[in-house]
């Protein structure tokens, strides 16, 4: 399994545009007139998550130097009512040739501006259209690649660690009363897969998740933007005495490690490597470990499929476990606070899940 290596030193390359402050529009490869195959990145939110759209944008990142491509990013913000009109906008320049988007969030401005721009590529990831064209795509979205993530798997190896640690008193403190929770932005599909992926695996480890598994939406008008409602909800799931907390919630999820720092207790990352991602020193020692979905990975293959002009446009794919499209992190704090024998149980699990010997619930 592709445990975080795939982005290797890119990922310090979102952190860096991160750092500069939120854009509206940049453009990392100067003249749109290169003569290189042109990547617009659109986001319905900002980069510096330091989780989704940072591996994404990471991904993107690592076409420029590896394949010769050039990427333009758009931000346009937390704001909704400003997405179709950005996206539109955006579509209607002459300045790529890719459109690049992601999240659920995306898939009807996607399915309305591909038939406009037939001459145009379009990528959606983490969601997908429908290709029957009875949903929108009036050409079913013949010139759209999709692909969505298993990310039930990787959530089922989350749970089943998460049970292994606090059932066995692994973590430093631990009261040993077995209780977790998972912090979701809203309750939609691809957050609810996550949830039912973790609870499969906190009970197949020994764990009840009824009783052990504590879940709660940031939900409001920015629900995978607001770290303080992340703070404050998970402030108060350690409260009630758990262990560790998995925010599933983009940058929301930020506030959670906050909260374990004050709390001295523990949580897992999402999306991205988080020990890496977080500059604060504190915060990173409460990095178990981190559940991938290798947004980034994904966007990097699809480009390369481009490339060589095999993408496969026109239907959806779905990645998991056995594509390393989604995983978890292996590192020195993961060895260090997980034993050798839980170690070795959470990778005999994967190879299971990727075998097809275990099969994982989902919420679609």
């Amino acid at each position: 399994m592709n445990k975080i290596r795939i982005l290797g030193g890119v990922a310090a390359l979102s952190l860096t545009l991160a750092a500069c402050g939120a854009s509206t529009d940049t453009d990392s490869a100067g003249s749109g007139n290169s003569g290189k195959p042109r990547i617009k990145f659109v986001i319905n939110g900002n980069l510096g998550d330091r989780s989704f759209f940072d591996s994404a944008y990471a991904g993107l990142k690592k076409t420029e130097k590896d394949l010769g491509y050039s990427l333009k990013v758009v931000e346009l913000g937390s704001d909704r009512t400003k997405w179709a009109s950005g996206f539109e906008d955006a579509a209607a320049g002459d300045d790529y040739d890719v459109l690049a988007a992601g999240t659920v969030d995306t898939v009807d401005l996607v399915s309305k501006l591909a038939p406009e721009y037939p001459d145009k590529k379009f990528w959606l990831f983490d969601g997908s259209v429908d290709y029957t064209g009875k949903s929108g795509c009036s050409n079913k979205c013949a010139n759209v690649y999709s692909v969505t993530f298993k990310q039930n798997e990787a959530a089922y190896l989350a749970g089943f660690l998460a049970d292994r640690l606090v059932a066995g008193k692994s973590l430093p403190g631990s009261s040993g009363n077995g209780k977790v929770g998972v912090i979701g932005g809203v309750k939609i599909p691809v957050i609810e897969d996550f949830v039912v992926g973790f609870k499969a695996g906190f009970e197949a480890a020994g764990g009840n998740p009824s009783s052990g598994v504590l879940v709660q939406y940031v939900g409001g008008d920015n629900p995978f933007g607001d770290p303080a409602k992340g703070k404050q909800i998970a402030s108060a799931m350690y409260g009630q005495g758990a262990e560790l907390v998995w925010p599933v919630a983009g940058s929301s999820g930020l506030g959670v490690f906050e909260s374990a720092v004050a709390a001295k207790r523990y949580a897992f990352g999402v999306d991205s490597d988080q020990y890496k991602t977080l500059t604060d020193a504190d915060q990173r020692q409460t990095v178990v470990t981190s559940i991938l979905k290798n947004a980034g990975n994904a966007l990097y293959l699809a480009a390369k499929a481009n490339k060589a002009g095999t993408l496969a446009y026109g239907k959806p794919a779905a990645v998991g476990l056995a594509e390393d499209g989604v995983g978890y992190v292996e590192n020195a704090n993961f060895d260090k606070l997980v034993p050798a024998a839980v170690r070795a149980e959470l990778g005999a699990q994967a190879a299971k899940v990727k075998s097809g010997a275990v099969k994982v619930p989902s919420a679609f």
